[in-house]
């Protein structure tokens, strides 16, 4: 039987709200601590009780709106968040189109960039230099690449990362929205190296708004909302299942919306002064 590559079992992390107490040294290096023995108010559980199995070569969506724990859930899967519950367990190296240019140093050149970072994700030298040539043509910054990345603009950033990232060879590509930047000549040329990655067998897991890249890239969807995962399926039964939400959120926003409205319109009419009786008046 195959084993999965990604495996989640009542998976759950917990961030504290509002402030915490002084605690120890070591307790501002390693949140887990900091949340269980600091905390003072509600805890905020953006992922909790999740499980699933994504198995080699699997490509799966994660849909859900702003602030349902999809971003959370790709960063506890690279190790960049650990759970406070639970696990997430994966055979294999990540290859991340997260935040695709915070990991750059300012003051480095763009040359010295691609080595840092790669190197950083696991490339040897050998490999580095073999693949040098294609991320800078990919990234077209061939007469910026001695250029010192602050130099650079927030596009020219998204593009040498993007470059570095889909040259690694690692198993497991990990995308989030990284197709919702820059233009469409770029983004034509992003698809174009997610889908070879893919033919190559790779495993992607996906977070998109774009219902369009959803179904062309992936044929599995996972849905997740308030924290939870509430539908695991088909990419279009998990877009169905989202819909739905979005649905039942709308109505539930306009009931609310009418119900105030009247609450207000009675309490404007309770506020209302009462006509004053003018003596004699009425008499015949």
């Amino acid at each position: 039987m195959e084993e999965p590559i990604i495996q989640a079992r009542d998976l759950g992390i917990c961030f504290a709200k509002g402030k915490q107490k002084k605690g120890r040294v070591k307790d501002l290096f390693v949140r887990r601590a900091a949340n269980k023995q600091g905390a003072q108010q509600q805890d905020f559980w953006p992922l909790r009780h999740v499980n699933f199995d994504i198995f080699p070569g699997d490509a799966v969506g994660i849909i859900g709106r702003n602030g349902t724990g999809k971003s959370t859930l790709l960063r506890l899967i690279t190790g960049v968040l650990i759970p406070d519950e639970g696990y997430v367990r994966r055979e294999g190296r990540v290859a991340p189109l997260i935040a695709l240019s915070a990991g750059f140093s300012g003051e480095l050149t763009g040359r010295e960039n691609v080595n840092l970072v790669a190197a950083l994700h696991g490339m040897t030298t050998k490999e580095i230099k073999a693949k040098f040539d294609e991320i800078v043509d990919f990234s077209e910054l061939e007469d910026f690449i001695d250029t010192p990345v602050k130099y650079y603009s927030s596009g020219m950033k998204v593009r040498l990362g993007f470059g570095v990232i889909t040259q690694l060879p690692h198993p497991i590509l990990l995308v989030d929205e990284a197709l919702a930047v820059g233009d469409a000549a770029f983004k034509r040329k992003c698809q174009q190296v997610i889908a070879g990655l893919l033919k190559e067998g790779r495993t992607l897991v996906f977070v998109s708004h774009s219902e369009g890249d959803l179904k062309k890239y992936c044929e599995r969807g996972i849905f997740l909302d308030a924290g939870t995962l509430e539908t695991d399926g088909t990419v279009e039964e998990a877009l169905a299942a989202y819909k739905e939400a979005e649905a039942r959120d709308a109505k539930a926003k306009e009931e609310r919306k009418a119900r105030r409205a009247a609450a207000a319109a009675k309490a404007a009419e309770q506020a209302a002064p009462v006509p004053a009786l003018v003596p004699g008046a009425g008499e015949a």
